[in-house]
């Protein structure tokens, strides 16, 4: 069973995604901001982790930062979750160190999919 971190500061959203991936089959470790989720990736070793860009403590893009430069974390899939859908917002997540990026409301299907190809 594939092991997914969510981190995530909105009580409602970590509720539903964990509900979700629950119901795909996949073991969930939540954490609430960025620090947290940090210490849960050295502590729980997840195989992706899906990243709220903003949040308290330390935002998603410092969070995929101190991953990438952590040669233990480099590998690691990190997918962003953003209400953030500007034009430009998914190439600047991607050229931050992100491999994904998924849009505020969570469409199931698409973050389903977009799992799958990060996990394949």
């Amino acid at each position: 069973m594939k092991k997914i971190l969510v981190v995530e500061d909105n009580p409602a959203n970590l509720e539903l995604l964990t509900e979700m991936l629950d119901a795909w089959g996949y073991q969930v470790v939540q954490a609430v901001d960025g620090a947290d989720g940090l210490a849960k990736v050295e502590s729980e070793a997840p195989d992706l982790v899906l990243l709220d860009i903003q949040m308290p403590v330390l935002d998603g893009y410092a969070v995929v930062l101190k991953l990438r430069n952590d040669p233990r974390f480099r590998n690691l899939r990190v997918i962003a979750l953003t209400a953030f859908a500007m034009r430009g917002d998914r190439e600047k997540a991607l050229s931050k160190g992100f491999d994904g990026y998924i849009t505020k409301p969570i469409d199931g299907p698409v973050l389903r999919n977009e799992m799958n190809r990060l996990l394949s």
